[in-house]
């Protein structure tokens, strides 16, 4: 619920392909929508130099990752930390292999613990309702900045 609106190992079914008109769609064929801003928020932030790194529990780590491939969302991740557990596992490893201190990271979820637990290390974290568009991703660097 943060670049999709469902949690790929409980509401679709994988494995995904391409399907009639490009269409990501799942094992049944059902079509696999993502939110309607993030590709263009990918492609904004990766563009202005932003590394971009995906922090997901998800136990469908193979789902996840053909997802990210299918919508052609891969090239705009440096850092990608899919597997089941905690979220400062991820942040520890997204800041041991970019070298970027936990104050100068941003992160975007849809789960109020996800946000207590990362927002301690001392990353801003971001809870999303709706998933990531340009307005929430637009106030959170403008608040950020201000930090």
């Amino acid at each position: 619920y943060t670049l999709w609106p469902f949690w790929v190992d409980t509401h679709v079914d994988p494995p995904f392909r391409k399907g009639a008109q490009n269409k990501v769609v799942d094992a049944h064929g059902r079509i696999v929508r993502h939110y309607s801003d993030v590709p263009d928020v990918l492609k904004q932030l990766s563009g202005e130099g932003y590394e971009l790194g995906v922090a997901s529990r998800t136990s469908e780590i193979k789902g996840a990752k053909q997802l990210l491939d299918l919508f052609g969302w891969k090239r705009y991740f440096k850092y990608v930390e899919i597997f089941p557990g905690s979220k400062i596992t991820h942040f520890s490893d997204i800041h041991k292999n970019s070298h970027i201190d936990y104050k100068d990271m941003l992160f975007f979820d849809d789960e109020a613990r996800n946000i207590m637990e990362v927002g301690k290390l001392g990353v801003y974290a971001v809870l999303v309702g709706d998933g990531v568009n340009h307005r929430v991703v637009e106030d959170a660097l403008r608040l950020f900045s201000k930090q």
